[in-house]
């Protein structure tokens, strides 16, 4: 064949139908299992969901003494109030003794809440007057106490199939407990650059010469994104050496990538040597990068990128970087606008954020939590500035690299979302989660934040959802209603105890404002009215009713390890825990959605899937979908 033939390029195909291209190609995906040190760069071969609370116990938040938060109501500077020092409990002992009331324990930071415990008292707000504790500040009920499962919950999707792991993800890999990690095999890609014109770094450049500068900016590319570089070096512009070059990589690496030649000019060849096997695109319609080449051959996907090296590397992180593993490229630093205030304190503070919509949404955990670390950035608060107002331009550190969000899910974290988000990953590859309660999500949907808030309020009246919705005024939103989850008494394995056995056992509550909270006041107003005497008369007499945890997980650890008899808690989480389960009651949890989103593909993808059969036979024992899934409720006043 002539050198000098010429050829156009074929009919130029948008970015939208290359994707869709690439997203057809396949390439071998073999997995090994390796130590969790070895896996920075390593993509994951599957799900990760945890097994195990995190932290798998109530405990101390810094050093200070363990009490009862209702024994330091009355204490101020003027009017101290004394407890006895019953000890001292360091970290990773387990808590034999009890405290009881007029009673405190000193405590190590990390160390196990000791039974009876409700409450925390830093160490600079107390006086030590020999086996006396000296309370001058009065405290909250779980004030500096981290509860079980906080940060992550046993049963909870972590980390999502095909994430890179860099030490953001091998840290909460590592707090979960793995030692072992399934990961992809690295694709082997090979690299080779073609051209008279180029030569290797290091040699002296002739005149009409450059040095060769892809094969190195790729190769660094195909790292990062978590493939093995196989370099093929500098291959002439003759069509035959080029053929070569080509088929020898072919036959050792999963992808080749050649860059140069892929023009329709004279002497670019790439192109012929593409229509050998399977020419699938000649041409895109994208500045720069406009000659890409994508084509099978010998069954084995292969790019031709353009010759500039700021075109090839720029091709390459749109369509071949999201093939090798499906996330985008970034700057380091970006600047957004506060989503809401921030108080600071008088020092240099960093804190961590979500990028959302074009706002930096503080991520509302505490620092010890290991999972603030996959947020995508932190903000940093010079010291003696005490308000960041809302809608400030800060700028954002990356922690790594800015993903794209399909979808913002804000509120009420539960198991049921990890199935639903992964079904709907075809449309919605990237779910961002900000589990922040379901009131959290009510004031992100009246925000303008989120997509989607998950919601489960029971009511006074009884009825879920919907006067919250009215409470916290929202208009133009969609309830949409959407599975049952069963709540239930959790105790240990063969104790049966029933609500009326409380005043005989030891029992932990929820937090107030909690729809389990407001399940179990009800419950225990029917037991009040049976016996005849008032509500305040009945939890007065149970042991713990004012022992609040945060989470599900923390009620179902307190009954582990024996702090509580029982607790009130969804099925799954007694399960997960070894525990009996006895159900009571279904509560609703519900969808909010603004409606000016219904239409929106994720949207839609969404409410399809939670209305499906797949979604309702895959969610686990104690969560189920009814005849309601799916129903739409449009609040407009």
């Amino acid at each position: 064949m002539e050198m000098d033939d010429r050829k156009e390029f074929r009919e130029l195909v948008s970015v939208e139908r290359a994707h869709g291209i690439i997203s057809k190609l396949t390439i071998k995906r073999e997995i090994e299992r390796i130590p969790i040190e070895a896996t920075f760069g390593r993509v994951l071969a599957h799900d990760v969901i945890s097994s195990v609370d995190v932290p798998p116990f109530d405990r101390a938040a810094m050093d200070g003494f363990a009490l009862i938060a209702s024994d330091t109501y009355a204490a101020n500077e003027a009017h101290p109030v004394t407890l006895k020092n019953i000890g001292s409990l360091a970290a990773g002992v387990f808590p034999v003794q009890e405290v009881k009331p007029c009673e405190a324990m000193e405590i190590a930071t990390g160390a196990m809440m000791p039974r009876g415990a409700d409450a925390e008292i830093i160490i600079e707000n107390v006086d030590i007057r020999g086996d006396d504790v000296v309370v001058r500040r009065a405290v909250t009920t779980n004030e500096n106490v981290i509860s079980a499962g906080s940060d992550v919950m046993a049963g909870e999707l972590v980390l999502r199939k095909n994430t890179l792991l860099t030490e953001r993800e091998i840290g909460v890999l590592a707090t979960i407990g793995l030692r072992d990690v399934a990961v992809y095999k690295k694709p082997k890609v090979g690299i080779l650059s073609t051209g008279d014109e180029i030569m290797t770094p290091g040699e002296q450049v002739a005149a009409g010469k450059i040095h060769d500068v892809n094969t190195y900016s790729l190769g660094a590319a195909v790292q990062s994104s978590g493939g093995e570089p196989i370099y093929y070096g500098i291959v002439e512009d003759d069509l035959t050496k080029i053929e070569d070059a080509i088929e020898n990589a072919i036959k050792s690496c999963d992808i080749v990538i050649s860059s140069g030649s892929t023009s329709a000019g004279r002497g670019d060849v790439v192109y012929r040597i593409a229509e050998r096997g399977v020419l699938l695109a000649h041409g895109v319609s994208i500045k720069p990068g406009k000659p890409l080449i994508i084509a099978e051959i010998d069954g084995k996907p292969f790019f031709g990128l353009p010759g500039y090296p700021v075109s090839a590397l720029m091709v390459y992180y749109v369509f071949i970087d999201p093939f090798i593993r499906g996330r985008a490229k970034s700057v380091r630093k970006v600047t957004s606008r506060l989503a809401i205030e921030i108080r600071s304190e008088p020092r240099y503070h960093l804190i961590p954020v979500n990028l959302v919509r074009g706002k930096a949404y503080p991520v509302e955990k505490s620092s010890d939590a290991i999972t603030t670390l996959l947020s995508d950035g932190f903000i940093e608060i010079p010291e003696h500035v005490e308000i960041v107002n809302e809608g400030e331009e800060v700028t954002v550190s990356l922690f790594g690299e800015l993903e794209t969000t399909d979808l913002m899910f804000i509120g009420s974290h539960d198991i049921g979302l990890d199935i639903l988000f992964g079904m709907i990953s075809d449309v919605a590859s990237h779910v961002k989660v900000v589990n922040v309660g379901s009131q959290g999500g009510l004031v992100a949907i009246r925000k303008g934040i989120a997509d989607v808030a998950g919601i489960h309020l029971l009511s006074e009246s009884g009825e879920y959802n919907v006067p919250f919705l009215i409470q916290y005024g929202l208009h133009k939103v969609a309830l949409v209603k959407g599975y049952l989850r069963e709540q239930g008494i959790i105790t240990k394995r063969g104790a049966m105890i029933a609500l009326d056995d409380l005043p005989e056992k030891r029992f932990i509550n929820r937090n107030k404002g909690s729809g389990t909270r407001v399940l179990t006041d009800m419950e225990l107003k029917t037991i009040a009215e049976k016996r005849g005497v008032s509500f305040s008369e009945l939890i007065s007499s149970i042991k713990g009713y004012t022992y609040e945890a945060r989470t599900h997980s923390a009620v179902a650890s307190a009954v582990k390890f024996g702090k509580a008899d029982v607790g009130i808690g969804i099925r799954p989480v007694a399960e997960l825990n070894g525990l009996e389960f006895y159900p009571i009651a279904e509560e609703q949890y519900d969808f909010v959605i603004p409606q000016d989103r219904l239409n929106e593909n994720a949207i839609r993808r969404f409410l399809a899937v939670l209305r499906s059969n797949e979604f309702a036979q895959s969610l686990p024992a104690g969560i189920r979908t009814y005849e309601r899934t799916g129903e739409i409720i449009l609040l407009d006043d």
